[in-house]
C-alpha cells in the first residue's frame, strides 16, 4: 500500500533524529522529562502529518505541475509561460510549510519583521526566478552563465544589507524548497524539458528558483533599514511554551488554510484554462489536496507542540556548556552537528523526490545511493560549521563566500547535468526537518553562545555544501567515464 510505504520512509527519516535527542536529553544534557515526552508526541505527529501530506502531493500536486509544464511549453506562447510560472511560483511558495515555520522563527527573533510581508517577499522572489528558469529551459540557454549572473547580483546586494539579514536571506533560499515546492517545481521542469526532448534540462529550475528569495529578502531588509539589527526580541532565545492547546491547533489550521486553499484555487484555474484533466483525474487531484490539508495541519501541530522546543532547549544547553567550558564540550557539540547532518539529509522528503528523479532521468547513470552519500557528507559538515559559528559568533560571510566561490569555480569542470543536479540538491537538502528542528537547535546554541541572530545561516550552509559535493561527484564520474571509454577504445583497436 502506498501510504504504508510513505509511512515507512518518513518514520525511517525521523527516528534517527528522535533517537539522538532522547539519548542526549536523558544523559549528557537533561532537558526535563515533560519536554522530552512532548517531543516524542511531536515526532509522532510530524511523522504522520508528513506521510499524509506527501501522499497528497503525489496524488494531487505533482501531476498538476507536470501537466502544467508540458501544456505551457506545447502552447509555444512565451508570455503565457512566463506569467504562469511567476504565479505558480508565488502561490506554491506561499503554501510551503517550511516558509510558515521559518517566518515564525524570524518573527520570534526580530520584532520589526512582518511575517506576511516576509512570506510574500520570498514567494515573489521564487515566482520571478521560476519565470527566469522556465525561460532558460524553453529557450535552451546555458545553466552555468545564468547561475553565475544570479549569484553575482546576490553578492552585490548583500554588501549593503544589514548584517543579521544576510544569514536570513540565504536561509530563505533553502527554506523555500520543501516538500510542497520541490515536487511542483521539478515536475514543471520535467514537463518543459520533455517537450524539448532534453533530459538535462529537467534539472536546474529548483536551483535558479532558490536565488529569488535571497534577492527578495535582501531587498526587504534594505526597506527595513537598520531597525532589524537592534530589534531582536529579548525573548527570542527563550523556549516557547509546549503542548497541544487550542491555540496550537487553531494556528495550524489557519496557516494550513492560508497555504493550501490558494494553491487549490490556482489548480482550478489551470484546469479551466490550461491543463483540462478528465473528471476522474480531477477527483484524484481533489483527494490529494484533502490529504495535503490534513497532513500539513497535523505536521504543524507536531512541530509546535514540543518538537522545535526540544531542539531549542537542547541546543541552548550544549551551546551554553561549550561557551562556558570549551574543550570537550565544544568538540562534542560539533560532533552532534555532524551526526545530525549525516542522518537528517536522508530524512528530507524532497531529497527522496530528487534522488528518484535523478536516477530515472539519467537512465541509472547516477545512482540514488551515491547521491545520498555525497549529500550526507556535505550536510554533516554544514551543520557542524553552523554550530561552530553559533558559539563563536563570526559573520556568515566567512563561510558563505568561500563556499559559493568554490561551487562556482567547479562549474567549468563539471558536466552540465551534474551542475543542474548540484544546485537543485542545494535547495532540497534543507527541508522541513532542517527548517524546524535544526534551525531551532542552532538558535538555542547561539542563545547559549553568541546571541540569537547568529543561528540564522544554518539552512544556508546546508543548502550550500551540496553545490560543491555533487559537482565533485560529477567530475569524478566524468573522469571514470572517459577512462572507461578510452579503455574500450584501446581494447577494440587490438
Amino acid at each position: 500500500m502506498e501510504i504504508a510505504e510513505k509511512l515507512r520512509e518518513t518514520a525511517a527519516s525521523v527516528l534517527p533524529v528522535t533517537g539522538v535527542v532522547l539519548f542526549l536529553g536523558l544523559t549528557l544534557v537533561p532537558i526535563g522529562l515533560p519536554l522530552l515526552l512532548w517531543f516524542l508526541a511531536g515526532s509522532v505527529l510530524l511523522t504522520l502529518g508528513l506521510t499524509i501530506f506527501l501522499l497528497g502531493v503525489d496524488l494531487g500536486i505533482s501531476p498538476v505541475g507536470e501537466r502544467c509544464g508540458a501544456a505551457l511549453t506545447a502552447r509555444r506562447n512565451l508570455p503565457l509561460m512566463l506569467g504562469a510560472a511567476f504565479v505558480i511560483g508565488l502561490v506554491v511558495t506561499a503554501a510551503e510549510p517550511d516558509i510558515q515555520v521559518f517566518g515564525d522563527q524570524v518573527r520570534g527573533v526580530f520584532a520589526a519583521v512582518d511575517k506576511r510581508h516576509l512570506t510574500y517577499s520570498i514567494a515573489g522572489g521564487v515566482g520571478v526566478f521560476m519565470a527566469l528558469g522556465v525561460l532558460r529551459s524553453a529557450a535552451g540557454f546555458a545553466l552555468k552563465p545564468t547561475l553565475l549572473a544570479s549569484y553575482a547580483l546576490v553578492a552585490a546586494l548583500a554588501l549593503f544589507a544589514p548584517k543579521a539579514f544576510v544569514g536570513i536571506a540565504f536561509d530563505s533560499g533553502g527554506a523555500t524548497t520543501g516538500p510542497l515546492t520541490v515536487p511542483f517545481i521539478m515536475a514543471l521542469g520535467v514537463g518543459v524539458s520533455a517537450v524539448r526532448a532534453d533530459p538535462s534540462g529537467s534539472f536546474g529550475l529548483t536551483g535558479i528558483a532558490s536565488v529569488g528569495p535571497l534577492l527578495a529578502v535582501l531587498g526587504y531588509s534594505l526597506l527595513l533599514g537598520s531597525g532589524p539589527e537592534g530589534a531582536a526580541a529579548a525573548a527570542g532565545a527563550q523556549a516557547a511554551p509546549y503542548g497541544i492547546g487550542r491555540s496550537v491547533v487553531t494556528h495550524a489550521l489557519r496557516e494550513t488554510a492560508s497555504s493550501i486553499l490558494p494553491l487549490f484555487a490556482l489548480t482550478l484555474l489551470l484546469q479551466v484554462f490550461l491543463i483540462r484533466m478528465s473528471a476522474r483525474q480531477m477527483a484524484r487531484v481533489g483527494v490529494g489536496f484533502a490529504y495535503a490539508f490534513v497532513g500539513l495541519s497535523v505536521f504543524l501541530v507536531g512541530v509546535n507542540c514540543g518538537f522545535m522546543q526540544a531542539g531549542q532547549a537542547l541546543g541552548a544547553a550544549l551551546g551554553g556548556a561549550a561557551a562556558a567550558h570549551g574543550g570537550l564540550w565544544y568538540a562534542g557539540m560539533v560532533a552532534v552537528g555532524l551526526v545530525f547532518g549525516a542522518v537528517i539529509v536522508c530524512a528530507e522528503p524532497a531529497v527522496w523526490v530528487l534522488s528518484e528523479q535523478v536516477e530515472q532521468v539519467s537512465g541509472g547513470m547516477v545512482r540514488r545511493r551515491a547521491l545520498l552519500v555525497f549529500l550526507s557528507i556535505g550536510t554533516a559538515l554544514a551543520i557542524a560549521l553552523a554550530l561552530w559559528r553559533a558559539v563563536a559568533g563570526f559573520h556568515i560571510a566567512w563561510l558563505v563566500v568561500p563556499g559559493y566561490l568554490s561551487a562556482l569555480a567547479l562549474m567549468p569542470f563539471c558536466p552540465p547535468l551534474f551542475t543542474g543536479i548540484a544546485f537543485d540538491s542545494g535547495g532540497v537538502a534543507s527541508g522541513p526537518l532542517t527548517s524546524t528542528f535544526i534551525l531551532s537547535f542552532t538558535l538555542g546554541a547561539a542563545s547559549g553562545g553568541s546571541g540569537t541572530t547568529d543561528s540564522f545561516g544554518v539552512i544556508a550552509l546546508v543548502a550550500m555544501m551540496p553545490l560543491t559535493a555533487i559537482q565533485l561527484m560529477g567530475i569524478v564520474f566524468e573522469a571514470r567515464r572517459r577512462r572507461a571509454l578510452a579503455a574500450a577504445g584501446s581494447g577494440g583497436a587490438r
